[in-house]
Order: C-alpha cells, then structure tokens, then sequence
C-alpha cells in the first residue's frame, strides 16, 4: 500500500511511540526516534513530512530540537505537532512560540490526531507547491535565478567539501534579439522553450542541474566531469539545439538558430564566493562570441 506521507515520531516512552505508531501506520509511513540526535539523523535525506514530539518527556531538549530544525535550511519548515501531558495554556503557547504549529494534550483521542495530521500535511503540501511554483521559470519551465542561486551553493559546497571538480556552463542564443524582432517575441519565447528542453535533457542524463539565467541565456552544472568531458558536453549542446534546425535568416552565423558556451572549471581552487564561477563562466561565453568559436572554457 502506498503511504501517503512520512512522519517521524519523537518520544523517549516506548509506549507512547507505539501508540502513535499504530495510530498512523495504516495511512502514513512512520519513523520511530528515542532521542533528538537519533531523529537529526533520520531526518537527513529521509523526505519526512512532519513531526511529532512529546515536549514533557523531552525537557529541555525539545526546545533545543526545535531550534535545530529551524536553523537547518532542510528542515526548516518542517511542521511540528507536539504531544503533551500538560494541559496548561502557558505550555501550549511556549510550544508554539518556540515553532511548533500544533498542540494536543494527552490522553488524546486517536482520531482527533488523524485529524490534525491530515490538516498539517495538507497546509505543508500547499506551501510546497507555492514554494516550487517560485522555483520555476514560467515560459520555460525550467528552474529559475532563485533555484539556480540555491543549487550552485549547494554543488559548490559539496565539491569543495570532497575537492570534486565542479562545470559550470553558461550557453547563450546567438543573435537572440534579432530573433525576437524578426519573428515577435512569441516565436522567441518558443524558441527558447525548445532549446531549453533539450539541453536540460542532456543535462539531466547526466545528473545535472540546468536553469533559465536571463534573456536568452542557460545556465547547467554538471559534478565530477574532467575538461575534456565539459568540452564535449559544450559540443553535445551545441549539435543538440542545432538538431531543432529553428531557423535564423537573421543570423550572421547560420541559417538556423546556435549557440555559444562558456565554461569556468573550477577542480582545486574553492576559496571563492560560489557565485563567481557563475561570471566567469558569463564571461567566457562574450569571450567564445568574440571569436566566434562554438565555447570556450575556463580553468580555475
């Protein structure tokens, strides 16, 4: 049976975990934790939905847990039921000022549980897709600036952290703006669509990451490739969108629409601001223009 969504339960009382575990199982997956540092763990690449604790039986450590999760950008926002033996008003409201969204006093009912699950998780699923929709390039449907910032930081600290050699490849639209005024910006719009399905594609076959930059502008990441690959992918790229035969009567270059790449290859130095591989990459794209030449690639 397909599980709907996954919820880690906090508590040290075995018992109480059984409960909860009984009480959920049948509709969610469940993952039992005794202690913080058992469930931090658990929490690492696990897709947890939710949260539930019992704060009494935790002390002190609830609110320690609590700022745990809001200070890891993963978990964040994470929604945290709490489970409480306590009926006091001042306990409830110190739980929800310290972040957690709901409050339910014990001996509880199993289905008033269910309830307010069912209603947390559906709040999370509807701030998830707001969230993502703000990730997403409209007309291209490609990720966009925001998750392109997010994700180069990401691949930038996990190839300094392990000296992994790291591709960052910016890929223009030749002569884009004469493209636009010959044939509207509708054409160009589709256009664009085009060429971003089939480098994204490409990058995607080899675990990549591609976003819409600007204009008419493409960004991909690609891990753990040597230059010469990163050459041959810039290559890839550049037959791939020549394969669409768009047609350019504007273009200087071609008949139909190309492209130039521009690549910074970063593999030893990663004392820099993860951004700046983004404008040297931006930069050996006006450089591969200049001399008309398909890309040209930049170690650092």
């Amino acid at each position: 049976m397909h599980k709907s969504a996954h919820i880690l339960v906090l508590d040290p009382d075995p018992l109480n975990r059984v409960v909860l575990q009984n009480t959920l199982e049948e509709t969610y997956l469940v993952t039992l934790s005794a202690t913080p540092e058992q469930a931090l763990t658990q929490l690492r690449g696990a897709g947890v939905d939710l949260i539930i604790m019992d704060n009494q039986q935790l002390g002190d450590a609830a609110e320690v847990f609590l700022q745990a999760l809001k200070a890891n950008a993963e978990t964040a926002q994470l929604p945290v039921i709490v489970i409480s033996a306590s009926a006091s008003f001042l306990d409830e409201a110190q739980s929800l000022q310290q972040g957690a969204v709901d409050y339910i006093t014990k001996p509880f009912n199993p289905n008033i549980v269910k309830a307010r699950v069912k209603i947390h998780l559906a709040i999370k699923q509807r701030n998830d897709q707001l969230s993502q929709q703000a990730l997403i390039d409209g007309m291209t449907s490609l990720p966009n600036r925001r998750a392109l910032d997010q994700t180069l930081a990401a691949f930038w600290r996990q190839c300094a952290s392990g000296v992994r050699p790291l591709a960052v490849f910016v890929l223009g639209v030749d002569h884009f703006e004469r493209y636009n005024q010959l044939f509207g910006h509708i054409r160009g719009d589709e256009c664009l669509y085009k060429i971003a399905q089939v480098v994204a594609g490409l990058i995607s076959n080899m675990d990549g990451f591609t976003a819409r930059y600007d204009g008419g502008r493409f960004v991909a990441l690609l891990r753990d490739i040597s230059e010469t690959e990163a050459q041959e992918v810039a290559e890839a790229m550049h037959k791939a969108v020549a394969a669409l035969a768009i047609r350019h009567p504007q273009s200087p270059i071609c008949a139909h629409v190309t492209v130039s790449v521009g690549i910074c290859y970063t593999k030893a130095d990663f004392s820099r601001a993860h951004r700046d591989p983004l404008d040297l990459a931006a930069a050996a794209l006006n450089e591969a223009r200049e001399r008309q030449q398909k890309a040209v690639l930049s170690v650092v």
